[in-house]
């Protein structure tokens, strides 16, 4: 068997098509209980459950905002969360035509022997919470593997070992009926410059990409979920049509025709950066087998979560500086956005050094 032929391999195959439509992305809204916390620190606004129940609310029932959404990626008490009026948040997603999805990884622990690099957990119970989050409506998982550009990295074992990761989890992703999203973030740190970026990139995406096929993982029913191809946070910034032309020869090295769609993390861009570079990609005239669409957190909910600051009276505003961001990432996966969707905040950089989720 080269390829996963079970009982849900149609109906991946079709879920992943849509994700991929052009004109549609996804939002990240799977920020771990700490993660949100960092960020609601930075508005003044308490880490509670009600609180981060309201800002998802927010962005949910965005009026016309779903229309440019495929997927929404939640965190697993967002899952079973509802509305203030009582309506699940999965039921709100899937009648605005958007797809939920889950986070299903545990976070990153070192590996023994390299110089910090990482390996992502998560697969013990894999299988058995893939069960219960397909019953609970999710149709696609998301699991983040980190690695790092060094003068000695990312090491042979830490590729490999991320890359093999990456593959388990999809398998039993897809044994259970969700679409994986690969997502190996080469994380943005350090003054490389954007030919080191590119090169450890074709590295990592090919052994995920062999890893893969050794686990008999189904492409057409999978995401990949990379890095953008650039500099170093401590290097000069080129232009977006170079980053474009970059990113794109890489992933024409390494990303198999099979795959569907390939839905760039914005990897600490600010706002506008991540939309413009975006957009650069689908303007470049090449050959592009799979669609290139975004699964932003951070670049689609920033200048969203200042407009709002916790105060139930910023709610419509924040809610039209988030579909604003929606709208303009849609126009860039068809290469037709002409800027002008920045609000406060959205070209401030939102790098993070060595980002935890």
């Amino acid at each position: 068997m080269s390829a996963y032929v079970g009982k849900y391999a149609e109906e991946l195959i079709a879920n992943a098509a849509y994700i991929g439509t052009p004109g549609k992305g996804i939002l990240a809204a799977d920020e771990s209980t700490g993660t949100i916390g960092k960020r609601f620190s930075s508005i003044n606004v308490e880490n509670k459950e009600d609180n981060r129940r309201a800002l998802r609310e927010l962005l949910f029932t965005t009026p016309g905002a779903l229309q440019y959404l495929s997927g929404v990626i939640l965190f697993e008490e967002t899952l079973y969360q509802k509305t203030a009026s009582g309506k699940p948040f999965v039921d709100v997603l899937k009648e605005g035509g958007v797809l939920p999805g889950i986070k299903v990884d545990k976070g990153t622990v070192e590996l023994a022997g390299t110089n910090g690099e990482t390996t992502t957990q998560g697969h013990d119970d894999l299988g058995k919470r893939c069960r219960e989050y397909y019953a609970a409506g999710c149709r696609f998982a998301k699991w983040r593997a980190v690695l790092k550009i060094g003068p000695n990295e990312p090491s042979q074992l830490s590729i490999n070992e991320n890359a093999n990761g990456l593959a388990r989890y999809a398998i039993i992703c897809q044994e259970n009926g969700l679409v994986p999203i690969v997502e190996p973030e080469i994380l943005v740190d350090g003054p490389h410059d954007i030919n080191k970026c590119a090169e450890v990139s074709e590295r990592v995406l090919a052994a995920c990409y062999k890893a893969l096929n050794d686990h008999h993982v189904l492409l057409e029913g999978t995401l990949l979920k990379p890095n953008m191809v650039t500099p170093g946070s401590e290097s000069k910034k080129v232009a977006p049509e170079v980053i474009a032309e970059y990113t794109v020869r890489t992933l024409q090295r390494t990303v198999p025709a099979a795959v569907p769609a390939i839905v760039f993390l914005s990897g600490g861009q600010s706002e506008e950066e991540a939309t413009v570079n975006l957009n650069a990609m689908n303007k470049l005239q090449t050959k592009k087998p799979w669609s290139l669409s975004f699964s932003y957190g951070r670049a689609l909910q920033q200048s969203t979560l200042k407009a709002w600051s916790g105060k139930e009276e910023n709610v419509s505003k924040a809610q039209a500086v988030f579909l604003a961001r929606a709208k303009a990432n849609s126009e860039a996966t068809l290469g037709k956005y002409e800027g002008g969707a920045a609000a406060e905040g959205a070209t401030e950089s939102l790098h993070v050094k060595d980002y935890k989720y």
